[in-house]
């Protein structure tokens, strides 16, 4: 690992937990179905609309994180919690659905996310994805935290058919102006319009506040 990302990470953390909601580029959460070839399964990958960039993804003790749906999520045994290996699509088409966090990536070619703070054991096995002391983020130099038509991916998620996705994430990212912003307590969840792009409400959203 990069030790001077490292030290970024460790100084970035604490100003995710020291910081309240601050909202000017984040616009929504959105989702949509990707199709997967896989008999009674379902594939969601998951966005937050930003119109800037969007740096971590996150859990704290004001606003902790939850990622979970009705049944467990698959996961790929060649694959991982984070973006797995294009190259190995070829012989295992299935990993191409794992269920991972990202961001912005659908696979590990040039991926310089980083995480702390965060079990990923139960994930691993099926589970859910829970921390209130924890983020997977990218550092504002690395290119994937551009949103790319208004949106950045932040995992995609398989589940059986008829399951849906769902939980509250926290996020930090810069405006235009590089000044940081936060977006605190968001819920999501993919039951509403399965099968179709959503955009949910801010009604999740705790407070709002600019910081420099």
């Amino acid at each position: 690992m990069n030790n001077l990302k490292l030290l970024g990470l460790t100084v970035g953390v604490g100003s995710l937990v020291l910081a309240g909601s601050a909202v000017a580029d984040f616009t929504g959460m959105q989702y949509e179905e990707v199709e997967n070839g896989m008999a009674g399964m379902t594939t969601y990958r998951i966005y937050a609309g930003v119109d800037g960039e969007l740096d971590a993804v996150y859990g704290d003790e004001a606003n902790s994180l939850l990622v979970t749906s009705d049944s467990g999520f698959y996961q790929n045994s060649f694959g991982g919690y984070n973006a797995p290996s294009a190259a190995l699509f070829g012989f295992f088409p299935s990993l191409e659905f794992d269920s991972f966090v990202s961001i912005n990536l659908t696979d590990d070619a040039g991926d310089a996310m980083l995480d702390i703070g965060i079990d990923w054991t139960g994930f691993e096995a099926g589970g859910s994805i829970s921390t209130d002391n924890g983020t997977w983020f990218a550092t504002p130099s690395d290119a994937q935290v551009f949103a790319v038509d208004g949106r950045v991916m932040v995992g995609q998620f398989t589940v059986n058919d008829g399951d849906h996705v769902y939980g509250s994430m926290n996020f930090q990212g810069k405006n235009a102006d590089l000044t940081n912003w936060n977006a605190d307590g968001i819920a999501f969840d993919t039951a509403p319009a399965p099968g179709a792009l959503a955009l949910l409400g801010l009604a999740g959203i705790a407070a709002r506040r600019r910081r420099k």
